[in-house]
């Protein structure tokens, strides 16, 4: 039977369908974490998302016998391009079923695509930005997943390979025990840098505070912190206004530190939540008619897991200590809301900045994920 690929409008009603596909093909996988539908729409929507200011995207279905057998989106980020004087269409929102047909007529479109608008390589799994999902998971499917992350099957990577696609970069993810209190070590550390730098914790009691003297700042930092990293795309002050009024609301200010310097100027800030992952299951990706009561179970409720969603520190204190007056902050507020585990991010496995941080704690690489690239013919 031959694979149909169609090109699916970047309206609510197709790209429902388009996330719907996904949630349907891991329905019984326990290792999988579904993505909130509506937050997914949103991003492929170019009425809703401020990338598409500076991006470009498609979406295509793949069908076999008129039944539904894969998707991906094709995006061409222009900042990045123009940045780096690369030619890359990026592919993201992959899945499929285990037929190489399928994945090779997926990818297929996307590099058509790409080849129809003068460019000369594919690489993902990317989103438009950092702050989506990106990387194929290669390693740990038996774990778990985030609510940041992509969740996949084993035969995903085999498919790359066949069909010619490479490792472009890795990503890799610790899980850490939550220590009874705070290492001697980050006590020192913390104490040091206090003195030396005149830095200081910053904590809020107020959403509508922190969002109106540090949410601007904050974004711009992790533009700085971030902006040497694989294929980052600084983030527009339409986006920054978009994550603020999105993204801060929803967060615990106990599991929020921000480090300031004598000035009040932000020079680092460490941004965790409680594990949404079974919640989200639960839910099944929907709002209503429970999803609803499933998510504020997973933000309020009992969890035995935090994921630190973000850490980002200004480059000129990076590698001098102001990690440890991060974690010195956070530890005591894991321990105060019975988190046993800490999940990472993603993190570069070439950035052994980041990962040193973790030698403190007990820990184990669980996860690793790949971004593949191949050349457009």
């Amino acid at each position: 039977m031959e694979i149909e690929i169609r090109e699916i409008p970047l309206t609510p009603g197709a790209l429902r369908k388009f996330t719907r596909f996904q949630i349907d093909m891991y329905e019984d996988n326990p290792y999988f974490v579904p993505p909130l539908i509506t937050d997914d729409i949103d991003t492929l929507n170019p009425k809703k998302n401020p990338a598409f200011d500076f991006c470009e995207a498609r979406c295509f279905m793949a069908f076999k016998g008129g039944r539904p057998v894969g998707r991906i989106a094709g995006i061409i980020n222009h900042k990045v391009n123009e940045a780096t004087g690369a030619k890359d269409v990026r592919f993201g929102f992959i899945d499929f079923t285990d037929e190489i047909e399928v994945s090779r007529a997926l990818l297929g479109a996307v590099e058509q695509w790409g080849k129809e608008r003068g460019l000369t390589r594919v690489v993902g799994p990317l989103g438009f930005t950092d702050l989506d999902h990106e990387g194929m998971l290669v390693e740990g499917f038996g774990e778990l997943g985030t609510m940041a992350t992509i969740y996949n099957y084993s035969y995903y990577p085999e498919h790359m390979h066949a069909l010619g696609y490479e490792k472009d970069a890795d990503w890799v993810e610790y899980l850490m025990e939550v220590p009874d209190g705070v290492p001697d070590k980050h006590l020192r550390i913390a104490e040091i840098v206090k003195k030396k730098f005149g830095l200081r914790v910053v904590k809020f009691t107020s959403k509508k505070e922190i969002k109106a003297k540090y949410g601007v700042a904050l974004f711009k930092l992790v533009n700085e912190a971030y902006e040497q990293l694989y294929q980052y795309s600084p983030l527009s002050d339409r986006q920054i206004d978009h994550y603020i009024n999105v993204y801060l609301g929803l967060l615990d200010l106990s599991l929020i530190s921000c480090i300031v310097d004598r000035d009040d100027k932000l020079v680092g800030v460490g941004i965790s939540m409680p594990s949404m992952s079974r919640a989200l299951q639960k839910s099944q990706g929907k709002l209503f008619p429970l999803g609803w009561w499933h998510l504020l179970k997973g933000l309020k409720g009992k969890n035995d897991r935090v994921d630190l969603l973000l850490v980002a520190v200004k480059p000129e204190y990076q590698g001098k200590g102001v990690n440890a007056l991060l974690f010195t902050d956070l530890i005591p507020a894991f321990i105060g809301h019975g988190y046993r585990y800490a999940e990472s991010n993603p993190e570069l496995e070439t950035n052994a900045k980041v990962q040193n941080q973790w030698d403190a704690f007990s820990h184990r690489q669980h996860r690793r994920r790949r971004s593949y690239a191949k050349p457009i013919e």
